[in-house]
């Protein structure tokens, strides 16, 4: 391939695919490489399989509240662990073909391959040069591991190698409580392995707001015991390990290594284009844009190590595929923050989070879960919902939650405050009768009262029953 090339993409993830698709609709001179299988992180080993191993562990825990609701018998139900994660891979191979399809048919235009930069418009790949005018690099991220755990082999896993167990072990630690960490904690746990969670940060999940996370903490804490806090340490003893934290020695067979992921950069050539570089090797990248400095290279999704979700990945690689191919970057006003963990109760946050905000001009309207109406019909009163709203307007801030269905209420929250709505824009919309968003209206209500009255004639005004029943 001696032509110039419009556009070279090096990978083919979430954000890789999301370039292609932008300029597949305006040059054909171009090439995706990708090192590794192809089929995006999120499909292969992130967000489909583990939602799939989610949804199993939660509906064998089900099994727990069957007595209260009048159904006898749960205790001979039994999780057949091996057909467990038979159907996690089954149903991520499918979502992975859904993704290769996108691929397949560029022949020649997909090379499988690791590139790396020789200078701004070079690369490398296969032993050949490829000339192009524009590069995205959306090469992804990979799993932190600290190096001396390398030597624990197949006793240590991570998300990229959990899905391909054929049976799991009776005695896990997940070390690292972020939102990964957590979802894989719980279900592990749903599914009857005996877990421990240790976390060297107090907070857990990504949260900021304080009486959210104690609340957090206290409702998984009922489910597997958790270490906060605290570095771990890990050593071999025969076929198991020994975790210790402080002076307690924790006997485990396996580790789940949830401590984030780390782009992948290392020995891509970055050094090569002449701008400095920070302390874990990144070069400067507009986050408006995602031009890598002044040149004609762009950096989308994990590996620009800005925002690691996938919504936001497909976003980077349209941002990325659209300014590649126009003379003049253009700047994107990016989306109203939204991050949710498939925790159960969900642990949600949308817009501006706790620790973001100014609070000497903002009020925080809450609300939790334990009596509210619907909830306790489900057996699923549990959780608490904090909003933020600014204090002379009543303009919706931001929000932090851990209840359930938090991923829909996340969902309307950000959607509101994309909007500039206010707390009493949103108290004008109907809240049908008995759903779970009626907390969110209670939370809304707490905001309310701590903002001037609207006028009677208002129905954002209309105030509670103060009756379990219909509120």
């Amino acid at each position: 391939m001696s032509e110039i090339l419009d556009v070279a993409i090096i990978g083919a993830g979430s954000a890789g695919l999301a370039a292609l698709r932008e300029v597949r609709k305006r040059t054909q001179r171009f090439v995706i490489i990708n090192d590794g299988p192809w089929g995006t992180v999120c499909a292969r080993v992130g967000c489909m399989p583990s939602k799939t191993l989610i949804e199993a562990a939660n509906a064998f825990y089900r099994r727990n509240t069957f007595a209260e609701f009048g159904i006898q018998g749960a205790d001979a139900l039994v999780c057949d662990i091996p057909s467990v994660l038979r159907r996690v891979r089954r149903l991520r191979d499918s979502f992975v073909a859904s993704t290769v399809k996108t691929t397949q048919e560029l022949d020649k235009r997909a090379i499988s391959g690791r590139a790396r930069l020789l200078a701004p418009g070079r690369l490398e790949v296969n032993g050949r040069e490829l000339h192009a005018h524009n590069i995205i690099i959306a090469t992804g991220s990979s799993p932190v591991v600290p190096k001396p755990w390398s030597a624990l082999g197949e006793r240590l896993l991570t998300t990229d190698t959990l899905f391909e167990q054929t049976a799991l072990p009776a005695r896990m630690a997940v070390l690292g409580l972020g939102p990964v960490g957590i979802e894989m904690a719980q279900a592990l746990s749903r599914l009857g392995i005996e877990v421990t969670g240790l976390g060297s940060n107090p907070a857990i999940a990504g949260l900021t707001d304080p009486q959210v996370t104690e609340v957090a903490i206290e409702l998984l804490g009922y489910e597997f015991p958790l270490h906060l806090g605290k570095k771990a340490e890990l050593t071999a003893d025969g076929d198991g390990l020994e975790v210790c934290v402080g002076t307690e020695v924790i006997a485990v067979d396996r580790v789940l290594a949830a401590l984030g992921r780390r782009p992948n950069i290392s020995n891509l050539g970055l050094e090569t284009l002449g701008v400095s570089l920070d302390e874990h090797g990144m070069p400067p990248i507009n986050p408006d844009t995602l031009q890598v400095a002044s040149l004609r290279i762009f950096m989308a999704g994990d590996a620009n190590d800005q925002v690691p979700l996938l919504h936001e990945a497909a976003d980077d690689g349209y941002i990325a595929g659209f300014n590649a191919t126009r003379s003049v970057p253009v700047c994107f006003k990016r989306r109203t923050p939204l991050a949710i963990v498939f925790a159960d109760p969900n642990i949600a946050m949308a817009g501006n989070r706790y620790q973001d905000l100014d609070h000497a001009k903002t009020l925080i309207g809450e609300a939790r879960f334990d009596r509210q109406g619907r909830a306790r019909t489900g057996q699923c009163n549990k959780g608490i919902l904090r909003i933020y709203a600014d204090m002379e307007s009543g303009r919706l801030l931001g929000a932090e939650m851990c209840v359930p269905a938090g991923e829909h209420m996340a969902h309307l929250l950000a959607l509101a405050i994309d909007r500039s709505l206010t707390v009493q824009d949103l108290l004008r919309m109907p809240f049908y009768h008995p759903v779970l968003e009626e907390g969110l209206r209670t939370a809304l209500r707490t905001l309310a009262a701590q903002l001037p009255a609207g006028h009677e004639s208002d129905l954002a005004v209309c105030g509670e029953f103060n009756m379990e029943a219909l509120d």
